[in-house]
């Protein structure tokens, strides 16, 4: 099994889709484990001195005034982690949960966080056993971190609440820390706060995103180069120089892969020979490589946002290396939130765009010769109309949810956390945007396949072949007669999430960009 090690320095978003979506084992490098202890050092120096210090001795937020003594101090870790543990609605994904658990693992052993080895290792045992915290759909603003879910991690630390086994079954996390000989933790001075304050759900969900949507957009590049081969459009328009005029590198990329699928195509360049000649194609497939390549660029910025927020440190208050214990507004989570809402939103037109090309692959007045709606024998059949209703519902729904979710804010804990992100919010609509985006471009796929098998006499791309091949041997049937539609675009979304489309292509095409 991949193993991942924890360092003081961050991680990188291969090692979170590896312990998130793979399970690697997780350890702890010898420098964490002394990062580790040299700042608990400093944490229990400040926590014998008489003056208050935020989050070692003193209460939370608008209760921050209050000093804490000694005897006490344990109980307010414990109590932190029990009363933040508020979160309402479905449980989230066991993905999000592991890169969630992950991400505090690798701030908690930067060293800056004042938490004990001892913590950190429990941490990494309670990946390595593959519990998961139930943690709920509702209850972080995106700011002091993520802290209902968060918090609902750290109380399966200390063997309260539930989580789910190994085996999916959900039972009482003491339960399962004791059938995988797992001490729950004893919070000290500081810990229950470290394990709350910070971006990690939203941070995850970016990460993860930004991995689905590299595929997806590679996918759209395919699915548009077979419509435009399908509506028998020229290719003329993809040429690297008129590109280079314009030298935005994600419109460039989507280009040359659009041209890398229609090499050597018998179908394209016949725009003015049909029945309604036309000078250049429309929009929606004239112009594919700069609307994907727009959401390409929006991608390359989000994934430096990630990569910073993944070599940063996000507590508060933070051990410093010269022994200050410091409050901040690192756990601010702005930053992440922005790429989430840009992510939807160029998420939302790339699916916009693709639902035009499946609606003129299917109106026989726009299609070029193609029989209405793809049907066998329109009339009697329907062919493909009500799959694009589907997919135009679906374009309606990621249209709602390019609504930007951090342009919100709403004031909580007496008017002390008086402006907040709303970044896990930006996070979960964009997991379901994502989602969606895959539904669409395979409802795009499927007409765009169907429509160049009935193009008879002209031969398509030998990368368009691989496409349709690899298609319909994975179960997704061609033209013909009506039939239930519904298993065939399940399988066409599970063909494009899964890679495989790309995968078919580039057998033929070489690496698309």
């Amino acid at each position: 099994m991949h193993t991942v090690v924890v360092g003081t320095s961050g991680t990188t978003a291969r090692d979170v889709i590896a312990v998130a979506r793979g399970n690697a084992r997780v350890e702890l490098s010898q420098d964490a484990l002394a990062a580790l202890a040299k700042a608990r050092e400093i944490v229990d120096a400040l926590a014998a001195k008489p003056e208050p210090v935020y989050g070692v001795s003193t209460g939370f937020g608008a209760l921050a005034t209050r000093h804490i003594s000694r005897e006490l101090r344990a109980q307010l870790q414990r109590n932190i982690v029990r009363s933040h543990a508020a979160g309402m609605g479905a449980p989230v994904e066991r993905e999000v949960v592991r890169a969630l658990m992950f991400l505090r693992l690798k701030t908690v052993c930067s060293g800056h966080t004042g938490v004990r080895p001892e913590v950190a290792q429990t941490m990494a045992d309670v990946l390595n056993a593959g519990i998961t915290p139930v943690v709920h759909e509702y209850g972080s603003l995106g700011c002091s971190g993520d802290l209902a879910p968060l918090s609902h991690c750290a109380l399966t630390l200390m063997g309260e609440g539930d989580a789910e086994g190994p085996d999916g079954v959900v039972r009482p996390a003491g339960e399962l820390l004791a059938a995988h000989g797992i001490e729950p933790v004893e919070l000290r001075e500081k810990e229950g706060l470290a394990l709350l304050n910070g971006t990690d759900g939203m941070l995850g969900m970016l990460i993860m995103a930004l991995h689905d949507l590299d595929r997806l957009y590679k996918s759209a590049d395919i699915t548009a180069a077979l419509s435009l081969e399908a509506l028998l459009g020229t290719e003329k328009v993809l040429a690297p120089e008129l590109h280079a005029i314009r030298p935005h590198p994600g419109q460039g990329a989507a280009a040359a892969n659009m041209l890398a699928v229609l090499r050597g195509s018998g179908l394209t360049g016949h725009f003015q020979e049909d029945e309604a000649p036309r000078v250049q194609d429309a929009y929606s497939v004239r112009c594919a490589p700069q609307v994907a390549g727009a959401g390409r660029d929006t991608m390359a910025h989000a994934r430096l946002v990630a990569e910073r927020e993944l070599a940063s440190a996000v507590d508060n208050p933070v051990v410093l290396p010269d022994g200050r214990v410091e409050s901040n507004g690192n756990f601010h989570g702005a930053p992440v939130a922005y790429v989430l809402d840009f992510l939807a939103i160029a998420a939302a037109d790339l699916g916009s765009i693709a639902e035009r090309r499946t609606d003129r692959l299917l109106d026989k007045n726009r299609s070029h010769g193609l029989p209405p709606f793809l049907a066998d024998d329109a009339g009697v059949d329907s062919g493909l109309m009500i799959a694009q209703y589907t997919q135009a519902a679906l374009v309606s729904e990621l249209k709602r949810l390019a609504v930007p979710a951090s342009a919100d804010s709403i004031p909580s804990s007496a008017m002390q956390e008086d402006h907040v992100s709303m970044g896990w919010s930006a996070a979960r609509k964009l997991r379901t945007a994502v989602a969606n985006l895959g539904r669409i471009i395979a409802v795009e796929l499927y007409a765009a396949t169907r429509a160049i098998e009935l193009r008879d006499g002209l031969t398509p791309a030998p990368a368009s072949r691989a496409a349709i091949e690899a298609l319909r041997a994975a179960g997704v049937q061609g033209p013909g007669p009506d039939r239930f539609l519904a298993p065939d675009l399940e399988a066409a979304d599970a063909f494009v999430r899964e890679g495989k489309l790309v995968e078919a292509v580039e057998q033929v095409t070489g690496p698309l960009a």
